[in-house]
């Protein structure tokens, strides 16, 4: 009987430094609420921001690029205020090297970021989170490559079951297709849009990472984040002259058709996405906020039933409790966060 008190003491220990390897400090706990928060809100309010005739009714990707001049000002300011001007511009000119690599993520986040707008036209917030969940897998090899560190068998198991979740949603969504549309649904255009999608997210966020700890990691937080915003802006404009769009999208009209407050809304909620998730990836890891991700389906789901009439159906229920399922198997045996340098922890 004496020994029954030592057990359950073993296996309290045990959950705790479960709960410590995912979150090693309470800092750690805000950032992954606030990632999922922001995310969640950010998914509603594009929705929202739709009009009657399920429409954009403002220029897109002059919300994008908007939205990555915030975060650069941001970043700077912040960088500016912690280091002074003229050290400032002993860092950049000194790590020009890292501002060439930041092209990388910058073009991948670009695309990531515009081909959300198209891809909420065309599913409900729910089922667009729950397909984005594919790129678990992909952010798991990704992630093995670049860090060459092999995920054990229980880590690719909770990532395995995450995206049979998002399979099973898929599915509810193909069973209320006629049988005759049933392939042209599953290989439709915006299927594959959203694979794009998946696969530039999962390498962009690997590699942001990677070089936040690895390859940049002599550079502070906040100019990293000035070097990813500037490619991402120098990006965005080409899109927008890829596009024709350069001129007319700072026009009178384009820019009178973002002044509304939930497009204003869009813009400073994604520049805080943009932020926290530099927090996020150089305080945890690639493979944690995959499982962030995941945990917004739960929310999202019951939000968009609430905001806008989005029926809950039982695949969307089984494919939520599986995800929870997946995120207590990785919880008992979570990724190690790789430790930032000292001047990577400083803003």
């Amino acid at each position: 009987m004496a020994e029954q008190p030592v057990a359950a003491s073993a296996e309290t220990m045990k959950q705790a430094h479960g709960c410590a390897a995912l979150f090693p400090t309470t800092g750690t706990v805000v950032i992954f609420i606030s990632y999922m928060a922001l995310f969640i809100n950010q998914g509603l309010l594009v929705t929202a921001s739709k009009g009657a005739d399920d429409q954009y009714h403002y220029n897109t990707v002059t919300v994008v690029l908007l939205t990555e001049l915030v975060k650069l000002c941001v970043s700077a300011c912040l960088h500016l205020h912690s280091t002074g001007l003229k050290e400032a511009y002993g860092q950049v000119y000194g790590n020009v090297h890292v501002l060439a690599l930041y092209l990388v993520p910058s073009a991948l986040y670009c695309l990531y970021n515009n081909l959300a707008f198209v891809n909420l036209s065309s599913y409900d917030p729910t089922t667009y989170f729950l397909l984005l969940q594919f790129r678990v897998v992909v952010t798991g090899v990704i992630f093995q490559v670049l860090f060459q560190k092999r995920l054990s068998a229980m880590q690719w198991i909770s990532l395995l079951v995450l995206t049979g979740g998002c399979v099973l949603k898929q599915a509810g969504f193909m069973s209320k297709q006629t049988t005759t549309s049933l392939a042209s649904s599953f290989f439709s255009g915006s299927l594959l849009l959203i694979m794009l999608q998946v696969f530039s997210s999962c390498f962009a966020g690997v590699y942001n990472e990677y070089l936040l700890k690895k390859e940049g990691n002599q550079v502070p937080l906040m100019l990293q984040n000035t070097f990813m915003y500037l490619d991402s802006v120098l990006c965005n404009g080409i899109v927008l002259a890829a596009k024709g769009e350069l001129v007319t999208a700072f026009s009178v009209d384009a820019l009178t058709s973002i002044g509304h407050w939930k497009v204003l809304l869009i813009i400073c909620n994604n520049a805080a996405v943009g932020i926290v998730t530099s927090l996020f990836l150089r305080s945890l890891n690639s493979i944690l906020k995959t499982f962030a991700s995941a945990l917004e389906l739960m929310f999202t789901a019951v939000l968009a039933w609430l905001l806008f009439g989005i029926p809950l159906d039982a695949f969307t229920a089984a494919a939520i409790a599986i995800v929870s399922l997946a995120t207590w198997l990785y919880s008992r045996n979570p990724v190690q966060n790789p430790a930032p340098s000292k001047e990577s922890q400083n803003p």
